[in-house]
C-alpha cells in the first residue's frame, strides 16, 4: 500500500505556484539588469540564461531558487579532435581572464543588489532572497565549445556547454546546461508531460523525508532524482494509469512506501 494517496501525489506533481513564479522572473531580471548596467560589462558578448530546475521546469516551491548562467562569449575553451588546435578552426587566444571575469559579475551584482545581499560563493555568487524576488545564485562562465563529441572540423559545428573554475580549489568545471534542458523536453514529449512531474512528486518526498527527520544522503540532489528519472524507461512513464501505479513500480519506487 502507498505511503501517500493518489491526490497528495496530484498536488506535488504541480511547479511552483504563481506567486514564486514571478519573484523568481524578478530575480532574473535583476541579474539582466546589474550586468547590462556595469561599465566593464555591457559591451562584452555575453548570454544569460536560466539553468537547473526552474530552466528545466521540475521546481517545486520548496527550492524556488533560480540559477543564473552569466556566459562571455568573447573568449571561449573548446576541446577538439584528436590532432587538431585552434589555428585548425581559426582561433586565436583569448584575453579575458576568468578570475577577472567573475570579479567584474561580483562587482556589477553588488552595485545592483548591495553588498550585504551579495555572497560570492565557490561556484556561484548568492543573492538573498526577500519579498520581491527569490534567492538566486549566478554563475560566471565561459562558453565551452565541443568539436570532439562530434568529429568537427568546421568552427560553427560544436556541442556548446559553459566552462567555469571553482573560486576556492580552482576545479576546472565543464557541463552542458542547454543540452541537459533539451533532453528535458524530449523526455517530457516521449512520456505524455509524466516526466516533469513524477520530477516533481519525488523531490517533494525528499522534502518530506527531510521534514519528518528520515535519513537523506546529501549525494542525493535535485539534480541526480531528475537524470536518475530521465534514465527511466518510457514503459514506467506511459503504461500505468495513475501515480500511484506508478510510484509503486518497483524500478523506481524509493522509500515512500510503507
Amino acid at each position: 500500500m502507498s505511503r501517500f494517496s493518489e491526490e497528495t501525489y496530484n498536488n506535488w506533481r504541480k511547479p511552483a505556484s504563481e506567486s514564486e513564479e514571478q519573484r523568481i522572473s524578478n530575480a532574473i531580471s535583476m541579474i539582466k539588469d546589474a550586468i547590462r548596467s556595469s561599465d566593464d560589462l555591457k559591451n562584452k558578448n555575453i548570454e544569460i540564461f536560466v539553468q537547473g530546475s526552474y530552466a528545466n521546469n521540475t521546481n517545486v516551491k520548496r527550492e524556488s531558487d533560480v540559477d543564473v548562467c552569466v556566459m562571455l562569449k568573447d573568449t571561449f575553451y573548446c576541446e577538439y579532435p584528436d590532432g587538431l588546435k585552434d589555428n585548425d578552426y581559426g582561433f586565436s587566444e583569448g584575453t579575458n581572464n576568468f578570475s577577472d571575469y567573475r570579479k567584474l559579475i561580483v562587482t556589477a551584482l553588488i552595485e545592483k543588489y548591495g553588498q550585504d545581499n551579495v555572497k560570492p560563493g565557490n561556484k556561484s555568487i548568492k543573492i538573498k532572497s526577500n519579498s520581491y524576488r527569490v534567492e538566486a545564485d549566478a554563475v560566471p562562465s565561459f562558453q565551452y565549445k565541443n568539436f570532439k563529441y562530434k568529429n568537427s572540423k568546421t568552427p560553427n559545428n560544436y556541442i556548446e556547454g559553459i566552462k567555469f573554475y571553482t573560486y576556492n580549489t580552482h576545479t576546472e568545471v565543464i557541463n552542458y546546461p542547454k543540452i541537459h534542458i533539451e533532453n528535458g523536453k524530449i523526455k517530457n514529449s516521449e512520456t505524455q508531460r509524466r516526466f516533469k512531474r513524477l520530477v516533481r512528486i519525488f523531490k517533494r518526498i525528499r522534502y518530506q523525508m527531510i521534514d519528518e527527520n528520515e535519513p537523506v544522503n546529501k549525494g542525493i540532489t535535485s539534480f541526480l532524482i531528475e537524470c536518475l528519472l530521465w534514465n527511466t524507461p518510457n514503459s514506467i512513464f506511459n503504461n500505468y494509469d495513475s501515480w500511484t501505479d506508478r510510484m509503486s513500480c518497483p524500478k523506481i519506487s524509493l522509500q515512500n512506501n510503507s
